[in-house]
């Protein structure tokens, strides 16, 4: 399993530092929020800071858009270092054509489910994701306790690829801690979002490779 830090939970007066540190500890991705204040109730960051944190690390940069219309932004994120742009299945904007806008600055694109809404409504796009993201909190704010009862959708992704022969990669986000982790690792998941279970252990390192090891007990 890989691990994608949120930078969410770390201390925003010293970004640049915050994502040094996490690099050094061994994440693989750096996993960074977008919220717009009305698709979720919350503002977090914009291209401005994700530019600004680009030159402190060569690892992926993973970001979530959690916002109305995020088509009209994929430029503005993809200029902004972007590797991989999630979005939710639940945004306004038209998903195949939002997919094709990513894929087309040559980003990864993958798509995300909020607990209420079945996965099945990303299976008509399947074939052209790299990444499925499945909410393990209600999106909006950190902190919050992990949803053990959405692995099903996890394990509903995981069927419907071999099924159809794809390699899609399943990622969760939300309550991910060395405690829950073990949930995870069982249903599959291959890249696991973790903020506060990261940025405010003892020891980073350890935090992360905790997580990581989940899948081989």
């Amino acid at each position: 399993m890989k691990v994608a830090p949120s930078l969410l939970s770390c201390d925003f007066s010293k970004m640049g530092e915050e994502v040094i540190r996490i690099d050094k500890a061994g994440a693989d991705l750096i996993h960074l929020d977008v919220m717009d204040g009305h698709f979720v109730p919350n503002l977090t960051i914009g291209p401005a800071v994700i530019k600004s944190i680009r030159s402190y690390t060569k690892l992926p940069f993973d970001v979530h858009l959690m916002i109305d219309d995020p088509i009209d932004y994929i430029d503005s994120f993809a200029e902004a270092g972007a590797d991989i742009i999630t979005f939710h299945i639940e945004a306004r904007s038209d998903a195949a054509a939002t997919i094709d806008k990513i894929k087309s600055r040559g980003i990864l694109p993958g798509l995300v489910v909020k607990p209420n809404t079945p996965v099945e409504e990303i299976f008509p796009y399947l074939d052209q994701l790299y990444m499925v993201l499945i909410m393990t909190v209600e999106p909006g704010f950190g902190g919050q306790a992990f949803m053990e009862n959405m692995m099903p959708k996890v394990t509903a992704v995981k069927e419907e690829c071999q099924k159809r022969g794809l390699d899609v990669l399943v990622e969760v986000d939300g309550g991910i801690s060395e405690k829950t982790v073990s949930a995870a690792a069982k249903a599959g998941v291959d890249i696991c979002v973790s903020g506060t279970g990261v940025f405010k252990a003892k020891d980073t390192a350890e935090a992360i490779r905790v997580l990581r090891e989940s899948d081989m007990v």
